[in-house]
């Protein structure tokens, strides 16, 4: 195929994501919009207490909105998010965009952390384990992985913070500040966080790196590279590493949505204000504008997240834009 062509391709398939992507943001705001309101439980009961007159029922439930139909209020509520209005949190006295902004800064940096440390981690044992097959440190690896994969995330932070801040007191127990405000400070308390849900992430990506590396180690091309006498290194880097990525990247992607699952134990452990323990706190207030902004907010991360992965999935195999 042309070049021309090749970026038309390319450029129809980015679309094509970026559609079914706004699709399903659509169907998740309807959903998380329904379900709200399914929940058991009154919100203005929640503010008003156990002591209240009908007629201040009814002024809160109109002030609040919630006495118009269910389509109505979701209308005004998409109307409002497009204006970048995710509503007023009447429990905190303050807006709902300021509580997502406060708290999302904390998640993104306990997941990007996770990344860093579960890519430190997976790549470089998920090669080794497929390099030495069948050896010592290939049963090592995968034992680790098996391990750190199979464990809590709850569980393995109460264990890090027993050993590595009550026992040896390398790092803070509990607490969060801003990376960006105080560096040192910053990351040496992210460290273990990230190192807790880092190894649950590390232990699927290491399996799938071995497999998949294993897969291309035995195709034909690099049977012909090895017989002309490359080295089993130059094999691995510049020869095997780039195809047997593609499954890895997909998996890293799909993953990025159980890190924010898994940072809801995680931040209530080591005791950081995220996205996890806004989102819980406000579905037991029944502070309906907080857990659906906190929802639709995570939904476009890991949509932009996986559309990201979709186009880089692309550029490594271009069979795939066809």
């Amino acid at each position: 195929m042309k070049p021309g062509q090749t970026e038309v391709a390319m450029y129809r398939f980015i679309l094509r994501r970026i559609g079914q992507s706004i699709v399903v943001l659509f169907i998740v705001s309807v959903l998380v919009f329904s379900m709200m309101r399914w929940i058991p439980g009154d919100p203005v009961v929640v503010l008003l207490g156990d002591e209240y007159s009908p007629e201040a029922h009814a002024r809160l439930q109109q002030q609040l909105g919630l006495d118009k139909p269910i389509v109505i209020q979701y209308l005004i509520w998409i109307r409002n998010i497009f204006q970048g209005d995710f509503g007023y949190s009447y429990i905190n006295h303050t807006p709902v965009s300021s509580l997502l902004y406060d708290a999302m800064l904390p998640t993104l940096s306990l997941v990007m952390g996770t990344l860093i440390v579960g890519v430190l981690i997976a790549l470089p044992s998920g090669m080794l384990a497929a390099v030495k097959r069948d050896s010592a440190l290939d049963y090592f690896s995968m034992g680790f992985a098996i391990v750190g994969y199979s464990m809590p995330s709850f569980w393995k932070g109460i264990l890090l913070i027993w050993l590595f801040a009550v026992t040896l007191r390398w790092f803070p127990s509990m607490g969060y500040i801003h990376p960006w405000e105080n560096p040192g400070e910053g990351l040496w308390r992210l460290a273990l966080p990230s190192l807790t849900l880092g190894t649950f992430f590390a232990g699927l990506v290491a399996r799938i790196t071995r497999s998949s590396l294993l897969e291309v180690l035995e195709q034909d091309y690099i049977k012909a590279a090895r017989a002309k006498g490359v080295r089993q290194m130059a094999l691995v880097y510049k020869h095997a590493l780039r195809n047997a990525l593609i499954p890895v990247i997909t998996v890293i992607g799909l993953q990025f949505g159980t890190l924010l699952g898994g940072a809801v134990l995680t931040e209530t452990v080591f005791n950081i204000p995220g996205m996890g323990r806004l989102t819980v706190t406000a579905i037991f207030n029944r502070e309906y504008h907080v857990v659906q902004g906190a929802v639709l907010i995570g939904v476009v991360f890991v949509i932009v997240v996986n559309l990201l992965v979709d186009i880089a999935y692309a550029f490594l195999n271009p069979k795939i834009r066809y």
